[in-house]
């Protein structure tokens, strides 16, 4: 069986600004004719077909077609939601649509019941695995404690459970929206930390001939049948370097896979650029980028007059100005944003009780803090689902 592998379509998401719904029926039409012309037998969505929970309508208008056009070429599709995703809201009319062979699994009960398509050589069970927000499931699954682990733990062990049921020979396919430890994060995906993890172990996945995988926004291979196919767009200048592309697997009929990266098309590419200003606007080797959009950060020591106006002439599709002037880390003008990046709220809340305080907070203090941000994210994910 052939299955296109794809996630992270974010309809609706803006870059900087850049209206991208053009750009995002772009990708659809090239998913489409990648189906028709690779004779694919099913595509798999591994979630965040949104970017947020209430959608612009023109993005459901877009995911409206997109459903339209692979209904009509025959080929099933299986698609869960993610955490950006309101699941409630994506899962209506979902029991219609799969009459249709659009197959949306957004039920986190529903886990451990599979999507089962024949080929000649026998049966593949899809298992949907929805985001599984810990706080919101934890009772669902009888876990103790709300980890991303436990929870995704307990969804595989209802998948084991169904799949020993199957005729010998079923062979099986997961979806899942997870950060699995050995991925590379970008900028742009939502953090989901809990309890001071956001991470679960491959293994937590054992049992199955493929896993795609969704979250993350760079195509990758944790193993060969543990795989996410990453977003079909650059949301973020942290993926200037990304190769765009949805995975093209082949399961034999003993279950083997054999994987092909498929490249979507890119609207427009990525740069960052980093020097002063002069240097930026005089450097003939930066004739290249002057289509793209650019992120530029200028190492100017003091800001220059009307830096973006004389960047854009240059490079008309500037979109992010930073400024990074060369100074040591310890300097007191270093930027507060500059001294607080790549730091979690976590750390951050903890420098600042050892800022006013003199001494940093202990064991149980920090717990205490954990506590709190897990409390308020689990709200806020709560508040979308009620949306």
């Amino acid at each position: 069986m052939r299955l296109l592998h794809t996630s992270d379509w974010h309809l609706g998401r803006a870059f900087h600004r850049v209206n991208l719904l053009g750009a995002q029926a772009g990708f659809i039409g090239h998913l489409v004719a990648t189906v028709r012309e690779r004779a694919v037998d099913a595509v798999v969505v591994s979630g965040d077909v949104y970017d947020r929970a209430v959608p612009p309508l023109a993005a459901v208008e877009l995911f409206d077609t997109a459903l339209h056009r692979l209904a009509d070429l025959g080929v099933p599709t299986v698609m869960i939601s993610g955490n950006h995703d309101s699941a409630r809201r994506l899962g209506v009319g979902a029991g219609l649509i799969d009459r249709a062979g659009i197959h949306l699994r957004t039920e986190p009960a529903a886990a451990g019941t599979p999507v089962v398509l024949p080929d000649a050589h026998g049966d593949v069970a899809f298992y949907g695995l929805p985001y599984l927000e810990p706080a919101l499931v934890k009772d669902e699954f009888a876990v103790d404690k709300a980890g991303h682990e436990a929870v995704l733990s307990a969804a595989m062990d209802r998948v084991r459970a169904d799949l020993a049921t199957r005729p010998p020979g079923t062979r099986s396919v997961v979806l899942a929206h997870a950060f699995v430890t050995g991925g590379q994060a970008s900028d742009s995906e939502r953090d989901i930390t809990v309890g001071g993890v956001a991470a679960v172990p491959a293994g937590v996945f054992d049992g199955v001939d493929y896993v795609a995988l969704g979250h993350l926004h760079g195509c990758q291979t944790l193993t060969e049948r543990v795989r996410y196919s990453g977003s079909p767009l650059a949301y973020s200048f942290s993926e200037a370097d990304h190769r765009k592309s949805m995975w093209l697997v082949d399961l034999d009929p003993a279950g083997a896979v054999t994987a092909e990266r498929v490249d979507c098309p890119v609207p427009r590419p990525l740069a960052r650029l980093r020097g002063t200003l002069e240097g930026l606007l005089a450097d003939p080797a930066l004739t290249r980028h002057e289509d793209a959009w650019v992120e530029a950060t200028l190492t100017d020591p003091v800001r220059p007059a009307d830096p973006m106006a004389r960047l854009t002439e240059r490079f008309p599709h500037t979109l992010s100005l930073v400024f990074a002037p060369e100074r040591a880390p310890d300097d007191p003008q270093v930027s507060y944003a500059r001294r607080l990046a790549g730091r979690s709220d976590q750390q951050i809340a903890q420098d600042f009780v050892a800022h006013v305080r003199g001494a940093a907070p202990d064991e149980r203090e920090a717990a205490v803090l954990r506590e709190a941000f897990d409390a308020v994210r689990a709200d806020g994910a709560a508040r979308e689902v009620a949306r």
